[in-house]
């Protein structure tokens, strides 16, 4: 299955929005996208998700650049994310205790510990 990638702001956060299947073909194409987002100068990004109907080791390894990335900048990076399948993966990995999960955008943005949300 195909990638895609869609970026939207939102106040003062960058949201990806991630669709398809990440796994060690298309992660790449995730890492570069969110390069470009953090070297564009994006400080508060949320990654939707919602669409992902696959994620892999390789993927996990691509979102926890991003966040070292962000952080280390003194940003925030946070993941949408309310599909059993994915959030099982979290838990297993104990990444959810890494990542701020939420289940919206909406909810993300207002749980930025940043204060930079709405």
């Amino acid at each position: 299955m195909e990638l895609s990638l869609a970026t939207r702001a939102v106040g003062e956060h960058t949201v990806l929005e991630v669709g398809g299947e990440v796994d060690v073909y298309t992660a790449p194409r995730l890492r570069e996208r969110l390069l470009e987002l953090i070297d564009g100068g994006a400080r508060h990004v949320v990654v939707d998700l919602g669409r992902v109907d696959f994620l892999d080791s390789t993927g996990l390894g691509v979102l926890v650049g991003a966040l070292k990335r962000l952080r280390s900048a003194g940003g925030s990076f946070a993941l949408v994310c309310d599909k059993e399948p994915l959030l099982k993966i979290f838990r297993i990995t104990a990444l959810d205790q890494v990542f701020p999960l939420q289940p919206t955008v909406d909810a993300a943005i207002g749980a930025d510990p940043t204060g930079a949300g709405a």
